[in-house]
């Protein structure tokens, strides 16, 4: 397994929209594998294969406090959603970027596992959060699209001092 490169926002690639997989094989199973070891290497609880610049529709995500309830969804397509619930999301592509965002509070995902088979799963809570905000990147969004113009400047401008920062440290 291998470590991958997180692309940072505003990096155009994080726009690109990701095409359907269409081969299940040891190929497959091992990007998912390295996309494990890359979110569990950032300490994240989810991450799109945008985000490594590969544009095909897998995400994962494990938001376990014991990093052992790992889940990937490949094709993944939202069927149902109920509910509303605020919660304070990041994103490895933002570092040390938090907002509050009002998503579904509960998501019903049809899916394929990595042998290709058809799943079809619900989620609920900060679970269905991680879902949708790793499904939104599949599409080309991110989540700081859900805030007003405002807070959405108040935040890059934030990201930019961090970074201006980061390089004169």
């Amino acid at each position: 397994m291998s470590v991958l490169t997180i692309i940072e926002f505003p990096d155009p690639r994080l726009r690109t929209k990701a095409e359907p997989v269409s081969v299940f094989d040891a190929e497959l199973k091992q990007f998912v594998a390295d996309m494990f070891e890359t979110m569990y290497d950032a300490n994240g609880v989810g991450l799109a294969a945008t985000q490594v610049n590969v544009h095909k529709q897998v995400l994962v995500a494990d938001m376990s406090d014991e990093r052992n309830q790992p889940l990937a969804l490949i094709n993944p397509r939202l069927v149902q959603k109920d509910g509303a619930q605020v919660y304070q999301e990041g994103c490895l592509s933002f570092p040390g970027i938090y907002a509050d965002v009002t998503r579904a509070l509960k998501v019903t995902v049809k899916a394929n596992d990595v042998d290709g088979n058809e799943i079809e799963r619900e989620f609920e809570g900060p679970l269905a959060v991680c879902i949708q905000h790793e499904m939104d990147h599949l599409a080309g969004k991110v989540f700081v699209d859900y805030l007003s113009p405002l807070k959405r400047s108040m935040l890059l401008k934030r990201l930019e001092k961090q970074r201006k920062q980061a390089a004169t440290a």
